[in-house]
């Protein structure tokens, strides 16, 4: 047996090197490129924190701009991905449709066919994925729900347009500021499952197209994706019964030694930064939209199991909440993170090609003894 270091899960193991994302969970910090989240999330916008993680630099006035203006012209999709939208099984889910569309946007790149290493072209791509794949996210829910398709809005900023995609209409200064927050609190978080399958794939040299499916992939999965999914529909729940949070919570989950979905972190041993903020989102857009029954529900429970289990809400508590505020559908949620988690997700993409060297870990055998003697057919 190897004596290599190996933990389960890869748990503390460093894979990489990255100029990226920076987290400190004893702390509970998280930077892009070196800044405070909460100085983001404060004063900057999706867009600009973009620019930030592709460029490794906060923009000009004139940058972000031009910057703006790209991203907002890359608003198109081509009619095959349209039709594939509406061809899909009525069966088939939001995340299945985001991950095999995001596959098939590559057949109309303009760039597809030059090297995956080629650094412009992948920030090219970046532009195009980040504005098709919130393209792809409200069409769809859209054309499931029999509503037409609306034109983007070049004029809006990347929340405000998507929101305008996804319900018909601008929406209000108050949600696009809210979306805006979200979509920096989830834009990157270092080498999280679905980041790493990115740079997984993207070390093979294959396209940023399918690194980025890799991504989706990975983003499907309940334990990576869809925990603030299984927090909304544990409020719907407690809702239709009637019945008190706190109770409900201890009935159903802590006496029976289920995880309550929305609580602990693998890297944060402190409470989630990024918790910080959709607590105040979802206060604010709750009581805003008079429907702050869910923030109150979700703040009961997050005190009950801060008493009884000693853990922190994280990024998926609150963001259920504050997307139901929204009026954004449950199953949204997880194609939701990945309208802003595509930019940090080229982000690593870029890296891993600009200095590339396959990945390739081995793994700690314990299977049977070598050598084993083959014992012929009628032997056994």
């Amino acid at each position: 047996m190897s004596t290599t270091l190996q933990t389960k899960g890869l748990e503390g193991i460093v894979a990489a090197a990255s100029s990226i994302c920076y987290i400190d969970g004893d702390r509970g910090i998280l930077a892009y490129r070196g800044y405070d989240i909460h100085d983001l999330a404060d004063y900057s916008t999706f867009e600009e924190t973009c620019y930030l993680l592709w460029y490794a630099k906060l923009p000009t006035r004139d940058e972000l701009q031009d910057f703006r203006a790209q991203l907002a012209g890359e608003r198109h999709l081509d009619e095959g991905i349209i039709r594939l939208l509406k061809e899909a099984p009525r069966t088939a889910t939001p995340m299945e449709v985001l991950r095999t569309a995001v596959s098939a946007l590559s057949f109309y790149d303009p760039d597809a066919q030059l090297v995956a290493k080629d650094h412009e072209a992948n920030i090219r791509k970046a532009f195009r994925l980040t504005s098709q794949i919130a393209m792809i996210v409200a069409y769809f829910d859209r054309i499931r729900k029999g509503k037409d398709l609306p034109q983007p809005d070049r004029s809006l900023s990347h929340a405000g347009n998507f929101l305008l995609l996804l319900n018909g209409e601008k929406p209000s200064a108050t949600a696009e500021k809210a979306l805006d927050i979200a979509l920096i609190l989830h834009a990157d978080h270092e080498f999280n499952a679905s980041t790493f399958a990115a740079r997984v794939t993207a070390a093979t040299e294959a396209d940023i197209h399918s690194a980025i499916t890799s991504a989706l992939g990975a983003l499907k999965g309940p334990l990576h994706g869809g925990a603030n999914e299984a927090v909304m529909r544990m409020l719907f729940k407690i809702d239709k019964q009637g019945g008190d949070p706190v109770e409900y919570v201890r009935t159903n989950y802590l006496s029976q030694k289920k995880k309550v979905s929305g609580f602990g972190h693998r890297v944060y041993h402190t409470e989630d930064p990024r918790a910080t903020h959709l607590r105040q989102m979802s206060h604010d857009l709750g009581y805003s939209s008079g429907h702050q029954k869910w923030f109150e529900m979700s703040r009961q429970i997050e005190e009950f199991i801060n008493r009884e289990k000693k853990l922190n809400a994280n990024v998926d508590f609150y963001s259920a909440s504050t997307y139901t505020a929204l009026g954004i559908d449950v199953d949204l949620f997880t194609p939701i993170f990945a309208v802003s988690r595509i930019s940090g997700w080229a982000a690593h993409v870029i890296e891993q090609l600009d200095d590339n060297r396959l990945i390739r870990p081995r793994a700690d055998y314990i299977g049977p003894h070598y050598p084993q003697r083959y014992v012929p057919m009628e032997g056994r």
